[in-house]
């Protein structure tokens, strides 16, 4: 009766194990699909979200995940002036849900290893190998944009698609980076100079025109006196302060006609 309690016992272990083995239900998940496996090969079925039904032990489901997904690299390379450029770039990308049998079957699960990364490596060595190590710093957006097009001829052919690319940081070795510091250094240096030679500059034409000026008043005033002495006259009164002299000799006259001004 003992052994019959422990046969029946172990037959029920069998028997739920058997049910979790043979159990045809599944499900595939949100930005995901089932790409359907029949005793091991691929039968180029692809199952959508949601329920699905397998043969229990012919059939396999592996689920590939086709969201957005992102792959950061480090990539050293040269530039086209040799210096060594070392590059921290990111892309997002995705897989075509209509070409996902064709990768698992071609590539396998590990398609970023495979295929992504070498491809992250080689566009950027290819692409900054273009530019100057200077140019890699002023037109970044163009050489973004070099790379991400080198990206999309070598990926999408492969049912890899791409959805953004960044480059997240350029690194220069010590000694350009020192280079570029004495260059920006000496720049600031000539235009502080040239700002310092149009100030020298704008005030002697300032003092020329002042100058200038001055001449040509004397000048004005001179033509004046000549073709009209009553100026003095005029000047005199002016910086009088309206009081005659307490003593003036006999037969003498005012220092100023006065009438002669005014007439």
């Amino acid at each position: 009766m003992k052994n019959l309690s422990i046969l029946a016992i172990i037959l029920a272990v069998l028997a739920i194990i058997a049910f979790i083995v043979l159990w045809p239900l599944g499900t595939v998940g949100a930005g995901e699909r089932g790409i359907l496996l029949r005793w091991g090969a691929v039968t180029g079925k692809v199952l959508n979200e949601g329920l699905y039904i397998r043969i229990p032990l012919a059939d396999r489901i592996e689920i590939m995940d086709v969201k957005i997904q992102k792959e950061e690299v480090l990539a050293t390379a040269a530039s086209r002036d040799l210096q060594t450029v070392e590059s921290k770039v990111a892309l997002n990308y995705h897989i075509d849900p209509e070409r996902v049998a064709n990768i698992y079957q071609e590539i396998g699960i590990s398609y970023n290893l495979r295929l992504i990364d070498p491809a992250l490596q080689e566009s950027v060595k290819s692409t900054t190998a273009k530019y100057t190590a200077e140019e890699l710093i002023t037109k970044r957006e163009e050489v973004r944009d070099a790379i991400k097009a080198h990206l999309v001829t070598k990926l999408e052919p492969r049912g890899i698609l791409i959805d953004d690319f960044n480059i997240v940081d350029f690194q220069f070795s010590a000694s350009f980076n020192q280079a570029i510091e004495l260059k920006v250094t000496a720049e600031q240096s000539a235009l502080a100079a040239k700002n310092k030679l149009e100030q020298i500059k704008f005030e002697a034409e300032q003092q020329v025109a002042e100058a200038r000026g001055k001449a040509e008043a004397l000048r004005i005033e001179s033509a004046a006196l000549q073709s009209s002495p009553q100026i003095l006259e005029l000047r005199a009164l002016e910086k009088w302060d309206g009081k005659l002299p307490s003593v003036m000799g006999s037969g003498a006259t005012p220092f100023i006609n006065v009438g002669s001004v005014i007439r």
